[in-house]
């Protein structure tokens, strides 16, 4: 099944966004974005990523709205990746699946990035599902309503 009809078939909306940003290095290229990279000799060095692999990833991340390939901010020639609206707005799934990490990969006191609050300069605290009236929402309390049929 081609990954266009796997996504307009399915009705579950975690399935039809691993199709889109589910795997390793999509998700890593969006990261090094929300940190400042564009370039993709950048991203290709920083992620150690085969040229070819990473030039598939990029344009399928432009082809789904994520990024966008702009002319260089400094007049040279290449372009420059930078995140759209739609990819803006992947930063508390990156945000969830660090501090997800930190939790459950991580030794105590093992050595880590720290993901700061410019402002502050403060850790940002663990993000949480909640209700519209500030309860904490977790599995047991939530349900998926699914599609008669």
């Amino acid at each position: 099944m081609s990954r266009k009809a796997s996504q307009q078939a399915e009705p579950c909306p975690v399935a039809r966004a691993l199709d889109v940003i589910g795997d390793r290095w999509s998700l890593l290229i969006v990261r090094n974005a929300f940190d400042g990279m564009g370039r993709f000799g950048d991203f290709q060095k920083d992620l150690g990523i085969a040229k070819n692999i990473l030039s598939d990833r990029l344009h399928k991340l432009i082809e789904q709205g994520i990024l966008e390939a702009i002319p260089a901010t400094d007049g040279s020639a290449y372009q420059d990746y930078v995140l759209t609206v739609k990819g803006e707005a992947l930063f508390t799934l990156i945000v969830s699946l660090r501090q997800w990490g930190e939790e459950y990969l991580f030794d105590k006191d093992e050595p880590r990035s720290l993901l700061l609050e410019k402002q502050s300069g403060k850790v940002i605290p663990k993000m949480e599902a909640r209700s519209a009236n500030g309860r904490k929402l977790n599995a047991s309390n939530t349900r998926v309503q699914k599609l008669n049929g």
